[in-house]
């Protein structure tokens, strides 16, 4: 039969520890083994927590899967003291982390520090109601990027589980501690994991300014799980949306001369010209690029950001260097790929029986065009990414920061909506500004399709439209790729939250 004094007498002894800690593992082990098997499993953990007023969400499996060292989906009393002890350890670091004055406590400023570092601006009256509140809120908001909510308090104005339990607008060790204890956060990195900028949904233009990742990671290979659930996603949602797709493109070209003029009758037109597979030309091409684009926007995005870091490693950027690494990672990929986007165009624009496939299209264009065809409309792309990445990101963090400030005082959980409206809306917001640049670039790389067109310039290109369709024209084609969001959105996050249980990125 398991005796808990045993245990902890035992303990103490080999290892030295506090006693009066293991007496109150103990106890807390004897309330928690509901059933008196000398086990602790899922459910008893659940109801136990929940009698204290613990409302965490779904880390009880992750405290079991942590402690479980003989993986049998339970834990006896030396699994649950060494995943308490080594928890406490690793909950230390992390509050010497935050406590920058080495005073032993976390005050109102050490934590607007923190949330700045992080890319949140909080108020001190803000960090004061933070440091007044339950933990689950604290963890929120220093996080500041992540999707996946850890933790969750539903009753905060209630909660008798305040942090700051002598009301002092300080938290001590022990405040800290008793309040982590059970929630499974390993370190800062961990916590800075909420509201990532981009939650990986594809609406046709990935998000210039790719995701934050912590060193862990990376070197888990989290990293690829995850930008492949993404490419799956995108190559999905592209796929489903692709006829509105071919249908912006030729409305961008062709403009007032298009028989394409309405959604109807121009899907009806590619119908007619070519059959049903008509309306997906192009789009193979469209999906190829997807996944070299989102490697190399990474890779480069990380190596940017290590030259702007200079020798402060662990340093986090600000939001205006995260768009100038995210504006130069987003050009390099482009400039790299950038021959695929005007393959992508000539087969999208192209009659049937015209190319046979991409090697032949490509094999046309070199032969009787050049090498320098392939770059097209290379100018106005680049500088298309400016207006797109700048209000893209902008506009998230505008919105992200209004609903932190909002719910201040509510649930600290931002959910599935918020996070994809903010993501959808800071996108369409960063297409919508970079629009007519990105009408221009399809133009210039469509030029040469049309038998006899001069090869106009861009600023030649611009006056012409503004001349003969005035400012409209220069926004051809935007009601199909406004159409194509919400679809696009939908398809992109079902299947990519799909992935990422398939990949393990979810856990």
């Amino acid at each position: 039969m398991w005796r808990s004094g045993c245990w902890t007498r035992a303990r103490c002894q080999d290892s030295g520890v506090d006693p009066e800690r293991e007496r109150l593992w103990a106890e807390l082990f004897e309330q928690l083994d509901l059933n008196k098997n000398g086990l602790i499993d899922v459910n008893e953990l659940r109801v136990g927590l929940a009698a204290r007023g613990l409302s965490w969400s779904s880390v009880e499996e992750q405290i079991v899967r942590a402690g479980d060292i003989n993986l049998d989906g339970q834990l006896d009393f030396e699994e649950f003291t060494e995943y308490l002890r080594s928890h406490e350890k690793r909950l230390k670091l992390m509050f010497r982390s935050l406590d920058r004055n080495n005073d032993g406590q976390l005050d109102v400023g050490e934590i607007q520090q923190s949330l700045h570092n992080l890319g949140v601006d909080v108020t001190l009256e803000q960090a004061a109601k933070i440091l007044q509140r339950c933990v689950c809120y604290l963890a929120y908001v220093q996080s500041a990027f992540r999707r996946d909510s850890v933790v969750t308090c539903r009753t905060c104005e209630m909660c008798s589980h305040s942090m700051d339990k002598d009301h002092s607008l300080t938290i001590d060790w022990f405040e800290w501690r008793d309040h982590f204890l059970f929630n499974p956060l390993h370190n800062m990195e961990e916590i800075a994991q909420y509201w990532k900028h981009s939650v990986m949904l594809d609406i046709g233009e990935l998000l210039t300014v790719p995701d934050e990742f912590s060193e862990k990671e990376k070197q888990s290979g989290y990293v690829w799980r995850q930008l492949m659930a993404g490419a799956v996603a995108g190559s999905v949602s592209r796929t489903g949306t692709a006829p509105l797709d071919r249908l912006k493109v030729f409305l961008q070209v062709h403009g007032q001369s298009s028989d394409k003029g309405t959604v109807w009758r121009g899907l009806h037109a590619m119908v007619k010209e070519g059959g049903l597979t008509a309306l997906w030309r192009g789009n193979g091409i469209n999906v190829l690029k997807i996944a070299p684009e989102t490697a190399i926007k990474f890779l480069a995005y990380e190596q940017i950001k290590c030259l702007m870091r200079g020798r402060n490693e662990g340093g986090t950027l600000k939001v205006q260097e995260r768009f100038v690494a995210g504006s130069l990672a987003g050009a390099t990929a482009q400039t790299v790929i950038y021959p695929m986007e005007v393959l992508k165009t000539r087969l999208t624009l192209r009659k049937t029986g015209q190319y046979s496939s991409v090697a032949h299209c490509a094999k046309q264009i070199l032969q009787k065009e050049g090498v320098l065809a392939f770059y097209k409309g290379y100018l106005p792309n680049m500088l298309g990414i400016i207006p797109y990445a700048g209000i893209d990101l902008a506009v998230y963090e505008t919105l992200k920061n209004a609903w932190l400030q909002r719910h201040t005082e509510g649930s600290p959980d931002p959910g599935v909506l918020v996070l994809v409206g903010c993501g959808t809306v800071s996108s369409t917001c960063g297409q919508l500004a970079s629009y007519p640049l990105a009408l221009i670039r399809t133009r210039m790389q469509a030029q040469a399709s049309v038998k006899g067109a001069p090869q106009l310039s861009m600023l030649t290109l611009f006056r012409s439209i503004v001349a003969q369709e005035g400012v409209v024209g220069l926004y051809r084609g935007i009601a199909p790729n406004f159409l194509k969001v919400i679809p696009a959105v939908s398809i992109s996050y079902v299947v990519y939250e799909h992935m990422r249980k398939v990949l393990g990125v979810g856990t």
